[in-house]
């Protein structure tokens, strides 16, 4: 999963990185002659938003299912280690990361969208900021944030594939020593 993942999660920023970047080159939305730069950083935006759910996704998907291949296992063999606690304890920790990125992109694409000259939303702002200031700064957040997150799921599915090397040495011995073909 590791060799799957690297090259998604640095797409997935570049992605978002690269809506950002088209963002910070529309000066005043309201103007006509910008709205294709603003129709850019939608898509491009969208196109992030989407790509790095989905990379979230897999890795939440790849959690569960080798969870319950930990779950079986344990069952099945008297494994000395807890492989299966281990593996839990780290799902645990690195979802609610998965989860408040994905919070922080939904934040600044609602933002975006209320900032939007156009949105009959008309949303003035909030703390004395203005709609496009308030996007921004959740835009930088959501960035920064799901970037951090791309290391934390990196690392925890380093760590999980350790575990099931563990295992999988284990339940070899096991196997050997019950004369079962390995």
């Amino acid at each position: 999963m590791k060799t799957i993942f690297l090259p998604l999660s640095i797409i997935s920023t570049l992605l978002l990185a690269a809506a950002l970047v088209l963002g910070l080159g529309i000066e005043n939305a309201a103007e006509r002659s910008l709205s294709h730069q603003v129709d850019y950083h939608m898509w491009a935006s969208m196109g992030g938003m989407l790509f790095t759910t989905l990379v979230h996704g897999l890795v939440m998907t790849y959690f569960i299912g080798t969870g319950r291949w930990f779950e079986e296992t344990d069952r099945v063999y008297p494994l000395s280690g807890d492989g299966y606690a281990a593996s839990r304890k780290l799902k645990y920790r690195t979802i609610p990361v998965i989860v408040g990125g994905f919070l922080l992109l939904l934040v600044a694409g609602t933002l975006g969208a209320a900032a939007d000259p156009a949105s009959p939303v008309g949303f003035t702002g909030w703390l004395g900021l203005s709609p496009a200031t308030l996007h921004l700064l959740a835009a930088l957040v959501a960035v920064g944030l799901n970037t951090w997150t791309h290391v934390i799921e990196y690392a925890a599915l380093d760590e999980n594939a350790r575990l099931i090397g563990q295992v999988m040495d284990e339940v070899k011995q096991i196997r050997t020593e019950r004369g079962l073909d390995v």
